[in-house]
């Protein structure tokens, strides 16, 4: 299973769409688009799952996608 995340910098400044914590595969100026990116692109690429950070780091959402 691939897993993706948004990430915010580390000033929140921007947000990072990222596969395998590796380095981002994207970068936004909005938490949204990062987030509707992610989705697409982790739905592409089932199975996989998608973590969502907040601008404090904190998991605010998981999605599956099979």
């Amino acid at each position: 299973m691939k897993k993706f995340t948004v990430r915010p910098d580390k000033n929140a400044d921007s947000w990072f769409l990222k596969l395998e914590d590796v380095a981002p595969q994207e970068n936004f100026d909005q938490m949204d688009d990062a987030t509707e990116a992610g989705k697409k692109l982790a739905s592409e690429n089932s199975p996989s799952q998608l973590t969502i950070y907040n601008q404090h780091n904190e998991v605010v959402e998981e999605i599956n996608f099979n």
